[in-house]
């Protein structure tokens, strides 16, 4: 190798010839730094759908269509002021169903058919409005400030009153939201660290142990709630299998999704949980008061069925629809179904071991 001025051997072929875009580019690929920047831009475009989902879905509640029981002479003339300044304060419609008694009304209440109940009197000179807290509290909130406007301005009488209010412990209506909202995130972490360190669990095991941390973790949670902090009474034994349910289901469609994508199962999991799921749950925000999209098919996905069930189970008992459960049982089977069909392609298990040779 030939020296050069300053003594130093000067590289010659091959060796002294810089690398082209397409060696430094294979270089990159199979570098850490490849997947580590893929992340930076994923976590960035993560963030900003993260806050803009719930910001779209719950800064702002409006009402669309507010399905409400009319009971009484609502065809006079001062109840028809009062439902049309209702309708234009809301900047919405009310659905209005007839019905003959204040009391078949309260069963279309506990059967969720309904949100309100206008009542008026034969004379038709006043109106009592029946909201219920617990079908939807940010619905009552804002059928009560409508009503306490509309009411003067109209020269109509309101009497309001709160036929299903909520637990002195919930008085927004959260706590639902909350313990579905743990049970859905721990129960896909707990599938994602079961995949990071149980790694070598066979099918059969994986499957196993998801249901042992679902039992468990949602025992844990009834007992917390309820039994230590007190903030809201639950049916145990329903919401506590409610809650495994939801964890089940939960950790097994990330699973699917680690049968089919590797290492990026994390992705469609938050999606379809998190930026979808979560804000479309009617948990936060009644389903009324979302844009009706995310109304719809909040109703279809584990975390709004989670909502749905655990709320009849706390306030309408006796009136459980088998719906949510139906939902939460089709994700569970269907993500069962696709990882042991495709176990093979599941990063995770041990393999077989092989058999003694015969003496």
């Amino acid at each position: 190798m030939p020296d050069s001025p300053q003594g130093k051997p000067v590289p010659h072929g091959e060796h002294g010839r810089p690398p082209t875009p397409a060696e430094r580019w294979d270089a990159f690929r199979k570098s850490p730094f490849l997947p580590a920047t893929v992340l930076v831009l994923i976590l960035a475009a993560a963030a900003g759908l993260f806050a803009g989902s719930y910001t779209y879905a719950m800064a702002n509640p409006t009402p669309h269509t507010i399905p409400t029981a009319v009971v009484g002479a609502y065809d006079r003339q001062q109840p028809r002021r009062f439902i049309a300044g209702m309708e234009k304060a809301l900047a919405a419609s009310l659905k209005l169903h007839p019905y003959g008694s204040l009391g078949t009304a309260e069963v279309a209440v506990d059967d969720q058919k309904i949100f309100a109940v206008l009542d008026v009197p034969p004379s038709g000179d006043r109106v009592r409005l029946y909201v219920s807290g617990a079908s939807g509290a940010t619905v009552a909130q804002v059928l009560e400030q409508a009503a306490e406007q509309v009411g003067p301005a109209v020269g109509v009488p309101v009497t309001i009153r709160d036929l299903k209010p909520l637990q002195r412990g919930d008085p927004r209506g959260l706590a639902i939201f909350y313990i579905s909202l743990a049970a859905v995130i721990i129960g896909f972490v707990g599938a994602i660290q079961l995949s990071v360190h149980a790694r070598a669990l066979n099918p059969a095991e994986r499957i196993a142990f998801t249901l042992a941390y679902a039992l468990l973790g949602g025992f844990v949670i009834v007992a917390v709630v309820d039994w230590w902090l007190g903030a809201l009474h639950l049916p145990f034994v329903e919401s506590w299998l409610i809650l495994a349910l939801t964890m089940v289901t939960s950790g097994m469609v990330f699973t699917m999704f680690n049968t089919l994508f590797g290492r990026w199962a994390m992705l469609p999991t938050w999606g379809l949980m998190v930026l979808l799921g979560n804000p479309s749950s009617g948990g936060a925000v009644s389903w009324p008061l979302l844009p009706s999209v995310l109304g719809t098919i909040g109703r279809w996905l584990p975390p709004g069925a989670s909502v749905n069930a655990q709320h009849t189970a706390v306030y309408f008992r006796g009136h459980q629809h088998a719906f949510p459960f139906l939902v939460l049982a089709a994700w569970t089977v269907v993500s069962t179904a696709v990882f042991w069909t495709w176990r093979h392609r599941h990063p995770g298990g041990r393999p077989d071991a092989p058999a003694h040779a015969a003496p």
